[in-house]
């Protein structure tokens, strides 16, 4: 469905209907809400972890990539659901790999504040 909207008119709407996303996925996806404690809880972390802008900038980046999969996944599954309860192998395959983009999105942000914590230790002894 197209916008009837353009121009700055189009940008606020368009942004009230990003608010209804968070809002609906907070709602409906455990996954999301621990996702979103879990960024709450390491953001400080990254301002004592970071050594730079930059830096703090990585390890933010690569949590709110989890957030942002995480919203794909549940687009993708709430389609797949709305096509019907019935199973199908494709809809289940679609499920399975927006899953495991999470988990690599997941496994990417353990890597990069492993490597981080790491530096952060042994840079301290």
């Amino acid at each position: 469905m197209k916008s009837p909207h353009s121009g700055f008119k189009r940008i606020f709407h368009a942004a009230g209907y990003s608010w209804k996303g968070f809002k609906s996925t907070w709602k409906h996806e455990t996954a999301f809400r621990q996702e979103v404690i879990l960024f709450v809880l390491l953001l400080p972390l990254a301002f004592w972890i970071g050594e730079s802008a930059f830096e703090r900038a990585i390890l933010i980046a690569v949590l709110m990539i989890v957030l942002l999969v995480e919203l794909l996944n549940t687009a993708i599954e709430s389609t797949v659901d709305r096509i019907g309860d019935d199973y199908h192998k494709l809809s289940g395959r679609a499920k399975d790999q927006a899953s495991a983009a999470v988990f690599l999105s997941f496994f990417i942000a353990a890597v990069v504040w492993a490597g981080f914590l790491i530096s952060k230790i042994m840079g301290g002894l």
